[in-house]
């Protein structure tokens, strides 16, 4: 691997605060961090080796290939005791379709080389699912059904009536972004938005609303903009900094309007960019909590039998981009809090912390052997390419008392998941710390602020409740609208009956 010295990517992430782009800086007047024994530009086969050490080291069971964990339950049972959070699994992978919403830098997926140089974001810095609708029927004509094209397109299992992904005569998805179907989990949470879409079209119908797809497209990303916030975030974030962060308040004459209480921290002038502390290093807390391997689904791949995510021996994994197998489908009450979950389901995330499952240190990149399999590497290096402040600098810059850390591996990616990992009692890596909470709230509040076209905006006081294309069966039991409201409304098999009813 070979790196230019002294290059500067100011270009894609220049320290202004009047730069209008689609990357930005929210700390663009710290100095960057390097590893303090090591010059940054004279020094990088040793900056490589020092980071492949600190890699080497997060690998959660050394010596141990992904397929060897996946098959030991012993070891499996014993990771979950050390390492499990509350969180449900299904989050892991919402967390990635988010962020494949709002960021489309090809080098970000989980598979692929990192190039800074590359960093461009081809995605609107809005939660808008153009993942999902691409840029509509006439640019994306591929991702509609012809026969009725207020619809998308939805394919299906070979010699089944399990749903799958559109495809290609080579098995590649045709969707609006290629990452989605990169594992089983986003490949299964891209078809359920596909699916929740051709729902609503046809309540919307059945309403006699004008148009269904309009109406049908604004229900989805007000659902979605909706769990994103009071769903997903809840569950990672500080309760206290995500409350803080966007609010419900009245203004003149009794209008209510929602204010950004960080706004100190993520602002612009004219609309949202993306800022690279949460996008190179914040936001991928989320690769901590990705576990080595999984069970799918009963009876298929069966109880009691795991697949990890990746494996780089090309065994029985559940990396994606070809045509879904039956082993393979998500059962979601194994992944999400459903009414019919028991026993040791949903499965859940890891805990957020300074580890990462093995399948993430045996990524199909390249062969058996090269750093760039493993994931954290790729972090690191990410990091310092691109001059991040260190998490310690950053953390004082928002009065945030520190967390303790080597110097050596002050990272902001590192940091963040240690701070997580050093959260004193209960919830020890079971949310991100202060620092992590603040860039991730921060961010994702000014978006949904700065859409035109967000609840917040058009109709600040929307709730599902209220929308005529929502029913209260979609929701789960009497609670709220949550990720498993997605998965009702699409039809995707909760339980093993629905497995078996549909193969």
């Amino acid at each position: 691997m070979s790196h230019a010295h002294g290059v500067s990517f100011d270009v894609v992430a220049p320290r202004s605060k009047f730069y209008q782009g689609p990357f930005g800086r929210i700390c663009g007047d710290l100095p960057p961090w390097s590893p303090p024994h090591l010059d940054r530009f004279n020094n990088e086969t040793q900056i490589t080796a020092h980071f492949l050490d600190i890699a080497n080291d997060m690998v959660e069971v050394p010596g141990k290939s992904p397929t060897e964990i996946a098959a030991d339950n012993t070891l499996t049972n014993d990771l979950e005791q050390q390492f499990g959070s509350k969180i449900p699994a299904g989050y892991t992978y919402f967390g990635q379709f988010i962020d494949h919403d709002i960021t489309f830098d090809p080098a970000s997926s989980l598979m692929r080389q990192n190039d800074p140089n590359g960093l461009l974001n081809h995605r609107t810095p809005r939660l808008d699912l153009d993942n999902i609708y691409g840029k509509g029927h006439g640019q994306s004509p591929y991702l509609y059904d012809d026969d009725d094209p207020d619809k998308m397109l939805i394919g299906q299992i070979p010699n089944t009536n399990l749903r799958d992904l559109p495809r290609n005569s080579q098995g590649r998805a045709l969707i609006g972004d290629m990452r989605n179907d990169e594992n089983s989990m986003v490949s299964q949470l891209q078809l359920a938005f596909l699916l929740s879409h051709n729902t609503l079209v046809d309540r919307a119908r059945a309403q006699n609303v004008a148009e269904p797809f309009e109406a049908a497209r604004k229900t989805l990303r007000w659902l979605y903009q909706y769990i994103v916030w009071n769903d997903f975030i809840v569950r990672i974030a500080n309760d206290e900094i995500q409350k803080c962060a966007l609010n419900l308040k009245k203004a003149c004459g009794g209008r209510s309007v929602w204010d950004m209480g960080l706004s100190d921290i993520f602002k612009w002038k004219n609309q949202p960019y993306m800022p690279v502390e949460f996008a190179v290093a914040a936001y991928r807390f989320g690769h901590s909590m990705v576990r080595n391997g999984y069970q799918t689904n009963n009876p298929h791949r069966g109880f009691g039998n795991f697949a990890p995510i990746f494996d780089n021996n090309g065994s029985d994994d559940l990396r994606g981009f070809n045509t879904m197998n039956k082993s393979n489908v998500i059962q979601w009450d194994w992944f999400l809090e459903m009414t019919t979950s028991s026993g040791p389901f949903p499965q859940r995330a890891r805990k957020i912390d300074t580890k990462l499952s093995n399948s993430l240190a045996s990524l199909p990149i390249e062969g058996p052997g090269s750093a760039m399999n493993i994931l954290a590497f790729r972090n690191l290096v990410r990091g310092w390419r691109f001059e991040l402040p260190s998490g310690s600098d950053i953390a004082r810059k928002f009065c945030i008392k520190p967390t303790a850390i080597d110097p050596e591996r002050d990272s902001l990616w590192y940091y963040i998941l240690q701070e997580a990992e050093n959260i004193p009692g209960a919830n020890k890596g079971q949310m991100l710390g202060k620092l992590g909470s603040t860039i991730v709230c921060a961010t994702f509040a000014g978006l949904l602020k700065g859409d035109p076209l967000s609840w917040l905006n058009l109709d600040p006081c929307w709730t599902p409740d209220e929308d005529p294309l929502l029913e209260e069966g979609d929701k789960i039991d009497a609670g709220d609208w949550t990720l498993a409201s997605i998965i009702r409304l699409s039809g995707l098999p909760v339980d093993a009956d629905d497995i078996t009813a549909q193969t």
